[in-house]
């Protein structure tokens, strides 16, 4: 491992940057449109602007990276994204948001592109795994440190605002100062969704509904916590305690994935997050609600991850990349969904509209695992090893060692099983 990471510190480097500076940006501006005035529906809409921006981007920044280069696109868009988010404080408009918002989820995942492109070329054979749990650690560490820099001053203030563009601006040095050769990009697997529902429909109703929910919580949980009566410290540390619950708790989580049968883990994680949601609900502002934050935050980032190894269980090794992909475009329409929706329920039901959102989402998706599990059961007889994950682009789906070299654990045996098991289901009178 000493001598792997060396060669990638500029591309850690750039991407601890950047998600110092776009994490701390993407709490800060709901923060600032409270201020502001905007109602929560339009706070939603913001949200569901930046993941709608960031789905979109997925595909319309592959050829900017083939024409330019790696170094050329993240410079460009490291550039676009320092301006859109000083447009934030120049233009205090929720229809110029949301037109800023679009355009800096479109930069940012191109950003994700380059370096995790770039990483993924240069983390090779048995290596590719520690690469990819290492840069996790990065994401969800910058992510929870983040938040942090929101004590250092209040969201009225140009100060934070300034902050993150910096940052953002300075994840473009110890990229575009790197000596490492810029790689290739693959090319884009072709996804077929509805080939992805017959082999599993759990793992496509499950992407989606994580995207709804998780979406939710990144755009919606400051406004949360400051209709609770919490200032801007208070929700900085909310923040950082349901991600850090996220980042500690997915090991465990996956020890347990990795030795019962996937759809009982996801019945387990949907259905305790279920019930967190409403006790949240329920708490007022205290220890406990902060406890709780932490447990939900393990639970619910959880989801994504066991949801993915689910689907590789299920694909031949020959159709893995396409469908993880798959499931990440499933995940971001739901994104996209998602905080547009719990805004406007935070809007007709106060600030505990969120916890009753996440809980009829997440009850939603127990209630369809629960069936799921009562027409078809887990027959491989080994599984995948739980991989910790972040949505980020799809390019990260190329580091994961199960993609690049899937074990042979599930035969035509399983997949013709579950076929069955959904045409059971579409006609009760088969069988």
């Amino acid at each position: 491992m000493r001598a792997t990471l060396p060669p990638l510190l500029s591309l850690l480097n750039g991407v601890a940057l950047l998600l110092l500076g776009t994490g701390l940006f993407n709490t800060l501006i709901t923060l600032r449109a409270i201020t502001e005035g905007f109602s929560d529906t339009v706070i939603g809409l913001l949200t569901s602007g930046y993941f709608a921006g960031y789905l979109l981007g997925s595909w319309v920044t592959v050829p900017l990276i083939r024409r330019i280069g790696h170094i050329r696109a993240f410079a460009l868009c490291a550039a676009l994204a320092t301006i859109v988010t000083l447009l934030h404080v120049v233009l205090v408009n929720p229809w110029v948001w949301l037109g800023l918002r679009l355009l800096f989820g479109i930069v940012v995942v191109t950003l994700y592109m380059v370096i995790e492109s770039w990483l993924n070329a240069k983390a090779t054979g048995d290596k590719r795994g520690q690469v990819f749990a290492v840069y996790m650690f990065v994401n969800l560490g910058a992510l929870t440190v983040a938040q942090q820099l929101l004590h250092l001053e209040s969201a009225q203030s140009f100060l934070l605002f300034a902050l993150a563009a910096m940052l953002i601006c300075a994840a473009a040095v110890p990229i575009t100062v790197t000596r490492q050769a810029q790689p290739t990009l693959p090319e884009v697997p072709h996804i077929h969704v509805p080939q992805l529902f017959r082999v599993s429909r759990l793992a496509v109703v499950s992407a989606a509904l994580a995207g709804l929910a998780l979406s939710a919580f990144w755009g919606l949980a400051p406004l949360y916590a400051s209709h609770r009566g919490f200032d801007a410290s208070e929700v900085a540390s909310l923040m950082s305690v349901t991600i850090l619950g996220g980042a500690l708790l997915q090991w465990p989580i996956g020890l347990f994935s990795d030795t019962h049968e996937r759809p009982v883990v996801l019945l387990w994680i949907a259905g305790l997050a279920t019930l967190v949601s409403l006790i949240m609900s329920q708490l007022p502002a205290s220890t406990a609600l902060w406890i709780a934050a932490f447990i939900w935050g393990g639970l619910t980032f959880s989801l994504y991850s066991v949801t993915v190894t689910h689907m590789i269980d299920r694909l031949p090794p020959e159709d893995v990349l396409s469908g993880t992909t798959g499931l990440l475009v499933i995940n971001g329409f739901g994104a996209a969904i998602g905080p547009v929706v719990a805004g406007a329920v935070m809007g007709w039901l106060g600030p505990q509209g969120l916890p009753l959102f996440h809980a009829i989402t997440l009850g939603i998706l127990t209630l369809f695992t629960f069936v799921r599990i009562g027409q078809v059961r887990e027959h491989a007889k080994s599984h995948t090893p739980h991989v910790t994950m972040l949505r980020t682009s799809q390019t990260v789906l190329e580091m994961m060692p199960e993609v690049t070299d899937p074990p042979q654990q599930t035969g035509e045996a399983d997949l013709q099983d579950e076929a069955e098991a959904d045409s059971r289901e579409e006609d009760p009178g088969k069988g």
